[in-house]
């Protein structure tokens, strides 16, 4: 049986097909996508190396204030008095500041931030949408500081006018504030989630005589409550980790109290304080700012992680 003139050409270029990838390029041809390919991976590494180095000093300035304090004193204590000459090391009292202010934003920011959500994703037209949503954003653009001073001369002197034992510097008036500033965060997030439901569910259940509102509670918000979710817990790391607002307007007074009337001071607070450049270099209130760095990188670190995994265990695929 004869040979075609197609499998003698294919015997022929069998060879150099072989040995020639189908990506092969020649050398230089695509100098710069290379380049670019390049930098991109150098950003991506400075950025990682760049954590690990915050993390290799919080590590080894900790390592150093644990070889002075025991951790029976760090974390059963509930005196904090590091600046003092009597000095106790007990951390409780920053960390109750820190839940008190980031709770009392919680209150004021998860609630006001969801139902902005809900109202842009199933009752705003498109028009409402595009001068809301920006508007609404406009909060995150302004300094911490001028939320701290608005929180100090504006927020207090209400506050003490409907509660006369209302301290100068308080926690409620740096919650408040601090809940207004994480509001477009938690609404941006939540109404993100809301609007990547299908609209063949919502048509479902207008179709079984559900209201507007039946589909928005009933039907959207648990298709998107893993995004919803996240929202949350992204939110409360940004409020436990707010330094401005609680450094001008909450006061230097570490103490356990739930009351969210009084000065107290949070974790990012005496941070601030003692950064100032008052303390001694090597001295060991000079390390504690370390120790509490590092707990508060783990308290945001493990909400980080905590949004990632509902993100991830609780997502709704859908067709």
């Amino acid at each position: 049986m004869a040979v075609s003139e197609v499998d003698k050409t294919l015997a022929q270029v069998g060879p150099v097909a072989q040995t020639r990838s189908p990506l092969h390029r020649k050398p230089g041809k695509y100098l710069g996508e290379d380049l670019i390919r390049l930098m991109l991976l150098i950003c991506a590494l400075v950025s990682i190396f760049t954590t690990l180095g915050i993390i290799w000093v919080l590590i080894q300035e900790t390592f150093l204030f644990f070889r002075e304090v025991s951790f029976s004193e760090f974390f059963l204590d509930t005196r904090w008095t590091p600046l003092f000459a009597s000095k106790r090391f007990g951390v409780w009292p920053l960390v109750n500041g820190t839940i008190l202010v980031a709770a009392g934003a919680m209150v004021i920011a998860l609630p006001l931030g969801l139902l902005a959500a809900i109202y842009l994703s199933e009752y705003a037209s498109a028009r409402v949408r595009s001068i809301f949503k920006p508007a609404l954003e406009v909060l995150a653009g302004v300094p911490t500081v001028v939320y701290g001073y608005f929180a100090l001369t504006f927020v207090t002197p209400i506050l003490k006018s409907m509660f006369p034992q209302t301290q100068a510097f308080n926690a409620a008036s740096a919650s408040i504030v601090m809940g207004f500033m994480i509001l477009p965060l938690v609404a941006s997030i939540s109404e993100d989630a809301l609007s990547a439901v299908p609209m063949s569910l919502r048509q479902a259940a207008f179709g079984l005589g559900a209201t507007r509102r039946e589909v928005a509670t009933q039907v959207v918000v648990p298709a998107a409550l893993s995004g919803i979710s996240a929202a949350f817990i992204l939110a409360v790391s940004r409020a436990i980790g707010e330094t401005m607002i609680v450094a001008i307007a909450a006061g230097q007074q570490p103490k356990l109290t739930w009351n969210p009337l009084e000065s107290i001071e949070t974790m990012t607070a005496y941070i601030v304080q003692v950064s100032l450049g008052d303390t001694p270099h090597q001295g060991i209130a000079y390390k504690t700012i370390f120790a509490v760095g590092m707990l508060l990188f783990i308290m945001t670190l493990v909400m980080n992680v905590a949004s990632h995994w509902i993100t991830r265990r609780y997502r709704e695929v859908y067709e």
